[in-house]
């Protein structure tokens, strides 16, 4: 999540899920713009952008901001790393160590991060990807618009069973994770670099077939134009049904248009959908939570900022502001899994006192991350610097959830995330049981006593399980903040 500091002009504010290094299986609607991920450093190498030069950029940035100052390791030698991150990893150990920092200080491109925060600028096929461990193939989980698999007929639930550079090479996913495990899927896709063509063996309703997908540059939509913002009529009832991809400043005009469309019909029971939301732009976070606060005043505390205490005057407080689109819910319930972070759980904990026991988390537990990014840049090298330095918290001075959410919300919900589906169907599991709990209806099992996780998939065509999205060891921007996209 990201915030501008007024008095650090070279500061920006991220919650993000993922900084890189996890495990390898863990706006505007606009079409696709020419934005390629550049490599760093760039421009060419120089004496200020060698090696040591961008790890001892990384250390003083780690040094004067880092949130957990008595968690950086101690003695640890710059020359024994062949890659910055490789240096910042060793770092911040102690940290990770203890829960508190799960890969989210790292450097990566400047040029990147920049075209995927101001309009979803990304490469490659488009899709976010779950693994089947069950039955040793990878499913869609979502299918972007504008983007070259779903031009190509994959969508939500289809399966790729094989991956090959061409059709005499295709490997069964099945083979590639027994010779390379989960780390070979991602490898056998390739980079994503636009022209990047792959030949996957799909499954879906239509049989099983080969396409050919080349990568390509798209503009990742932040609410879908098919079933981000609609209106879900059901036993004479309205339910608001919104589907945030992720927290990118183009969403912020289609969020104003979806709730001001809940305004003008009068829908006051919202279903928000984060399951696959792992973060962005704090800005964007707070524009949602005045969105859903018509009710709320100026003097009313959304969230809190709380910075290491060398800079405890970067501290701030963000109170709620009501604008012209703004509802005032009876009863949200937010949809949630273990893809679920950081921006997206600052909206859920920040409502969670002004709405108590009319509100749930349905699905299963969000991630954890109570903590956000700074940026610091060394332009010349294309180099940007996230170090975790700020923790958020609700009104109440809540935010200790690294356990994620579910364990701070006593009515929370389990649910399965059924790829039978389309995303925004009232048949979906996590969709019906949102719909449930806004009639009134008893939620049958809470989020801490299901047993909802990768272990329980079904072994049938029809996953109910949350899903283990494929999360390469180095994400990209797009990477960090919407986990299995490639």
């Amino acid at each position: 999540m990201r915030r501008a500091v007024a008095s650090l002009s070279a500061l920006s504010l991220l919650l993000a899920s993922c900084g890189g290094g996890g495990s390898s299986s863990t706006g505007g609607g606009g079409g696709p713009v020419t934005v390629t991920p550049t490599p760093s450093p760039t421009p060419a190498p120089t004496a200020g952008c060698g090696l040591t030069a961008r790890q001892n950029f990384a250390k003083a940035v780690i040094d004067e901001w880092y949130l957990f100052p008595a968690d950086v390791a101690g003695g640890v030698n710059p020359a024994s790393f062949g890659s910055v991150n490789a240096y910042i990893d060793a770092l911040v150990a102690p940290a990770r160590a203890l829960g508190k920092d799960r890969f989210f200080t790292y450097i990566t491109s400047i040029a990147e991060e920049n075209a995927f925060f101001a309009s979803g600028s990304s490469a490659g096929f488009g899709i976010r990807l779950v693994y089947d461990a069950a039955n040793q193939r990878v499913l869609i989980a979502e299918a972007y618009e504008t983007a070259p698999a779903f031009a190509a007929g994959i969508d939500r639930g289809t399966a790729i069973v094989g991956i090959g550079t061409n059709s005499g090479n295709i490997r069964t996913i099945a083979n590639i994770v027994a010779s390379e495990g989960t780390a070979g899927i991602t490898n056998a896709l390739g980079p994503n670099d636009p022209g990047v063509t792959r030949v996957l063996r799909i499954t879906d309703a239509a049989g099983t077939r080969d396409v050919t997908v080349a990568k390509a540059d798209y503009a990742l939509d932040p609410i879908s134009d098919r079933y981000g913002a609609k209106i879900i009529s059901e036993g004479g009832r309205n339910y608001g049904y919104l589907n945030l991809r992720t927290f990118i400043s183009s969403a912020n005009p289609q969020l104003r248009a979806a709730f001001l469309d809940f305004r003008n019909q009068g829908v006051t029971d919202i279903i928000i959908d984060f399951r696959y939301n792992g973060g962005g732009l704090v800005s964007t976070a707070e524009l949602m939570g005045d969105l859903l606060g018509r009710n709320r005043t100026s003097s009313q505390l959304f969230s809190q900022t709380v910075f290491r205490s060398s800079k405890s005057s970067q501290n701030s407080n963000r109170f709620f502001a009501p604008q012209p689109e703004s509802i005032a819910p009876t009863r949200i319930a937010f949809i949630g899994t273990g893809s679920t972070a950081s921006a997206s759980e600052l909206v859920i904990n920040s409502m969670l006192p002004y709405l108590g026991t009319n509100m749930t988390l349905v699905g299963s537990n969000t991630f954890g991350k109570p903590v956000g990014q700074i940026a610091l840049d060394k332009a010349e090298c294309d180099d940007r610097m996230r170090v975790v330095a700020f923790a958020t918290a609700n009104s109440t001075g809540a935010g200790d959830y690294y356990d994620g959410l579910a364990p701070k919300i006593a009515n929370s919900c389990a649910a399965g995330d059924d790829l039978a589906f389309p995303l925004g169907d009232a048949r979906e599991a996590s969709v019906r049981r949102a719909i449930d709990f806004l009639s009134g209806a008893g939620c049958p099992t809470r989020i801490a006593e299901a047993g909802v996780g990768p272990a329980a998939q079904s072994s049938s065509a029809r996953i109910t399980a949350e899903p283990e999205m494929l999360v390469p060891d180095r994400p990209s921007a797009a990477q960090r903040e919407l986990p299995g996209l490639f």
